[in-house]
């Protein structure tokens, strides 16, 4: 015969009193993720619309025009008439302006004003990564935590309570789970958006530096 020891069951006590506790906090928590995804799909959606796609050709078009412009000064000009992102422009055009700086300085400052691009993605990125990762694992508390108690009353009888604890449990799952679906939907679009996006700013600036090399070598610095 097993001799329960009292303090087995002050611990069990003690774990289900956490685990019950954390009930009101998961559905909280998913009820946002649920909110969340709903912003998701609209906020991509509305970015999909602003999305300016760049072709290859474009891209291509304008490292020529910038490495052979006469006059470096003409290289704002265009920039800033180019049909790329704002964002980019902006950087392309601040490293446009450093040509009185010297080539690794130049360089060090594009390095900067790239890995401030890079930070803003994933800053961005981080919130759908956290819905994708997070959700399903709240949903599957959101499952368990009330099943405890569903069995329990199960085993005296009290069917109503067990069925108010699967419909819980159902419906904790749905959210968690389709949450996390959208946000890795969303973030794999985002994703490869964002990586074209890095990929012809790094090819426009690295052309923009070799142009304002160039120009140091004519003018025998």
């Amino acid at each position: 015969m097993v001799t329960v020891i009292p303090g087995s069951d002050l611990l069990t006590s003690a774990l289900n009193v956490i685990s019950q506790s954390l009930q009101i906090p998961v559905i909280i928590f998913l009820l946002a993720f649920a909110v969340f995804a709903v912003y998701i799909i609209g906020n991509l959606i509305s970015e999909y619309s602003s999305h300016k796609k760049v072709p290859v050709k474009l891209i291509r078009d304008l490292i020529y025009r910038i490495a052979n412009c006469e006059d470096i000064n003409d290289i704002q000009g265009i920039i800033k008439n180019a049909p790329i992102q704002h964002s980019q422009k902006v950087v392309l055009i601040e490293i446009a302006k450093s040509k009185d700086l010297r080539e690794d300085t130049r360089r060090a400052l594009a390095r900067k004003l790239f890995e401030e691009e890079q930070d803003k993605i994933e800053r961005n990125l981080q919130k759908t990564d956290i819905v994708t990762k997070i959700g399903p694992t709240l949903g599957l508390m959101g499952t368990l935590i009330p099943m405890g108690p569903g069995l329990a009353a199960l085993g005296s009888g009290d069917v109503n309570t067990l069925a108010s604890a699967i419909i819980v449990a159902f419906d904790t799952t749905v959210v968690g789970i389709g949450s996390g679906a959208v946000a890795y939907v969303a973030g794999k679009i985002r994703r490869r958006w964002y990586e074209q996006y890095l990929s012809n700013l790094d090819a426009l600036a690295d052309t923009v530096l070799d142009r304002l090399k160039k120009e140091d070598e004519i003018r025998g610095k």
